[in-house]
């Protein structure tokens, strides 16, 4: 199926794209992959008039691990699935990579571009509520910083406003005594998660001192559920504190059901997926000092 017709424009640099963006607002579209974007295209889901390509600006295609890691907004998806400096400082991104649709999405696709998609059911929106990330949005006014919390908004939808470009994603460092993991089901590998879960467990002095617990493919966007993660603080972590964290979330999350799972099953797989993940979050603690 062929595209609709559209402007092209091929900034050099990020002020470039801002000046477009500011020029043609919610009439243009960013193309960084195009894993998102030309599919949504194809199918007349969305007819944008201009689409601002930013493949070709330098700026964009570093990844800083000065402190944590900084993914600029052209890192695509193989880049950081092959790095050893992101599996040390951020392995939560590491961990849910290669979960990303396939490896042909993952050649072309961006790891900003998936956060800034925000689809409900992606890996990564999800890994940035777990591990606290900060986004910094653009335009031609200036620059600001959105955690992770504030960033989602809902189906497909973001703070980003449409003068506005995502420039840099940024991962704290990861804590030494910490584990982390990604783990879903889904019908085959690579294609989207019925539920998800980005996992962290910090674990100090022989009991848990931090948790995050945000599940994908349950609701409009990315959820932590809190109370279980409250649960979990200052036990030790054992199968029986893992439970009854997978408990909670059994009575907490409230998922949608749909052709691909009923409401139960999804919230059966949550609670499954949280013993999981928290059972592989601690195992990986130290791995990488």
């Amino acid at each position: 199926m062929k595209n609709p017709p559209f402007n092209y424009h091929r900034p050099a640099t990020v002020d470039e794209a801002l000046a477009l963006l500011a020029t043609y607002g919610d009439e243009a579209k960013v193309l960084a992959g195009g894993q998102s974007l030309l599919p949504i295209m194809a199918l007349r889901l969305g007819r944008p008039e201009h689409v601002v390509d930013i493949g070709t600006i330098a700026d964009l295609k570093q990844t800083n691990t000065a402190d944590g890691v900084t993914f600029g907004a052209m890192v695509r998806h193989a880049e950081a699935e092959k790095s050893p400096e992101v599996a040390r400082h951020a392995p939560l991104v590491a961990a849910a990579l290669p979960h990303v649709g396939h490896r042909a999405i993952r050649n072309r696709g961006t790891v900003v571009g998936s956060i800034a998609h925000a689809d409900p059911a992606a890996e990564l929106p999800a890994v940035c509520l777990a591990a606290g990330a900060t986004m910094t949005i653009a335009s031609s006014r200036g620059t600001r910083e959105v955690q992770a919390d504030d960033f989602f908004e809902g189906y497909f939808s973001t703070a980003i406003e449409p003068h506005e470009l995502l420039t840099q994603v940024h991962f704290p460092r990861w804590s030494e005594t910490a584990g982390g993991s990604v783990v879903e089901i889904s019908r085959r590998h690579g294609d989207y998660a019925m539920v998800g879960l980005a996992c962290v467990a910090d674990v100090q002095n022989g009991a848990i001192a931090r948790a995050a617990l945000s599940f994908f493919g349950v609701s409009s966007k990315p959820v932590r559920v809190t109370e279980a993660e409250e649960a979990l603080v200052g036990k030790p972590p054992t199968e029986e504190a893992f439970a009854e964290a997978a408990a909670i979330v059994g009575r907490v999350l409230e998922p949608g059901g749909d052709i691909h799972a009923t409401t139960q099953y999804r919230r059966h797989i949550a609670q499954v997926l949280t013993s999981r993940g928290l059972t592989e979050a601690t195992s990986r603690i130290g791995e990488l000092t």
